[in-house]
């Protein structure tokens, strides 16, 4: 996987991905940014959780014009839910270049809309028959567009917008750039590529599946507060020999090992930031066992090829299946069982089960931990630690010292003393994390329920359908123009 310092960026873009957390790009955007920052047309066939809102997404922003005044670019998608979703996640890449994104769809008002769109935004995010709305009122036009965006379009068209789809491509100049990405590709979505796209250049990325049997996988439901505590109690009970715990961001990555130094763990960071020669002794002391928790992002682990580590800890969850994959792979090697932990927030769990459909594994949910639990896993691990010494090593040096103190005390009360002092009893330090935003599917964005009631339409046909704000059909543009009401001068027929 690259980099996306090496995908040739701009330093605000580069910016702003790093200010999200993201360092090394997934290999749906890895294969798609670089051809079309350089204006090809790409059909893109990748699933939800394959990273490809950021593949069309920073190019798109790379490619906008700041203080131009108009729209240059537009994104379709199926549903509001979505719409607002990569709207978000534009804003994000956009933010310190200066481009904005607004989200179009049905069920808002469309005066609240209206009022947004003289703000001036460059690119668009919108539902289909929304979209027909603000054309029929000329509050959006399309005579500058840029470059179009159809993401999910196997939906799109499934939901019955092949028709609209159609009408507002044939609206947009034929010099504009087109990206298509959908799950799947059936013949619907042949047909469209063929009739309004230019040579387009066909990517497609699958994740990849777990294989390795000797990885066991658990999870672990905690919000987000309850993380540090939790990972505390984990290494407490578990005791690994060499450790890797994965976080999200670079500060991420600092907090955590501070943290864990501060309870009394012997643990370091590494990232994209840190020299190449600080990386190489951090890593050496892990395998030298110096060091028995290696905290790390995913781009710093990038490669690592380490023998011995035992458990893997997810802190964040990852933003892909392939970054799943790639983190559990460092532990379970050379025929050893490993473990890997997965901590998730409870708005995080369609990104899990999104994880397990695509790497088409199951993991087991396991019980939070107590403090109860963590002491006496303490305590069990130091006993077992006497009782080998007692096999295992000489203690003639030290019977002498024994027979003394048993003079003065009885054997139970020694022993227990012993216990004690050699557990390590979990450290009170508290510890602050700055929060990290939790990752949420598409396909949980779709479930969700919205509360002001608009059902089955909140699943994208609030476009097609009745809108109890507006009180008259969203889609009453496209019903004109079969009447013989409104009819667009500019579109060709065909």
């Amino acid at each position: 996987m690259a980099l996306f310092s090496e995908l040739g960026l701009s330093e605000d873009v580069i910016r702003s991905v790093e200010n999200m957390g993201f360092e090394e790009a997934t290999p749906i955007q890895e294969q798609t940014i670089p051809k079309a920052i350089k204006g090809k047309d790409i059909i893109g066939q990748a699933q939800t959780g394959t990273g490809k809102t950021a593949a069309f997404g920073i190019p798109l922003v790379e490619k906008m014009q700041e203080g131009l005044g108009q729209v240059l670019g537009i994104v379709l998608s199926p549903t509001r839910e979505l719409a607002v979703q990569v709207a978000e996640e534009l804003n994000k890449i956009g933010q310190y270049k200066g481009i904005q994104t607004l989200p179009i769809y049905g069920g808002q008002e469309i005066d609240r809309q209206i009022r947004a769109l003289k703000k001036r935004p460059q690119i668009i995010v919108a539902t289909p028959g929304r979209l027909m709305d603000h054309m029929r009122r000329r509050t959006i036009r399309l005579n500058e567009i840029q470059m179009v965006i159809l993401d999910e379009a196997d939906e799109m068209l499934n939901m019955g917008f092949v028709e609209d789809i159609q009408t507002i491509l044939q609206e947009v100049p034929e010099d504009r750039q087109t990206l298509l990405f959908s799950a799947t590709m059936p013949k619907s979505i042949q047909n469209l590529a063929q009739r309004f796209m230019k040579e387009p250049e066909f990517i497609s990325v699958k994740a990849k599946e777990v294989t390795v049997a000797n990885i066991e996988q658990h999870y672990l439901e905690v919000q987000e507060k309850q993380k540090f505590d939790v990972l505390c109690r984990l290494l407490d009970m578990q005791s690994p020999e060499l450790a890797i715990v994965f976080g999200r961001t670079k500060r991420r990555v600092d907090e955590l090992s501070e943290g864990l130094n501060k309870r009394g763990y012997s643990a370091e960071g590494i990232h994209g930031d840190l020299t190449q020669s600080k990386r190489d002794s951090v890593l050496r002391q892990f395998k030298e066992g110096t060091i028995e928790v290696l905290v790390a992002t995913d781009v710093a682990a990038r490669g690592l090829d380490i023998s011995g580590v035992t458990h893997v800890y997810n802190f964040d969850i990852p933003q892909d299946p392939e970054s799943y994959v790639h983190r559990i792979g460092r532990t379970g090697r050379a025929g050893k069982a490993g473990l890997a932990i997965t901590f998730v927030t409870p708005r995080e769990i369609g990104q899990l089960r999104l994880i397990e459909q695509l790497t088409k594994h199951k993991m087991i949910r396991k019980p939070v931990p107590t403090m109860v639990e963590a002491i006496e896993g303490q305590q069990r691990i130091t006993m077992e630690k006497l009782l080998r010494v007692i096999a295992e090593e000489d203690l003639g040096p030290y019977q002498g010292l024994a027979k003394d103190l048993l003079e003065e005390n009885d054997s139970v009360t020694l022993l227990a003393a012993a216990l004690k002092m050699l557990t390590k009893e979990p450290d009170a330090i508290e510890i602050h994390l700055t929060d990290v935003a939790p990752l949420r599917s598409k396909a949980a964005q779709k479930r969700s329920f919205n509360p002001r009631g608009y059902g089955r339409n909140e699943r994208g046909r609030n476009d097609r359908g009745y809108s109890k704000e507006r009180g008259q059909s969203n889609d009453r543009g496209r019903r004109e123009n079969k009447r013989g009401g409104w009819k667009p001068t500019s579109f060709p027929k065909g």
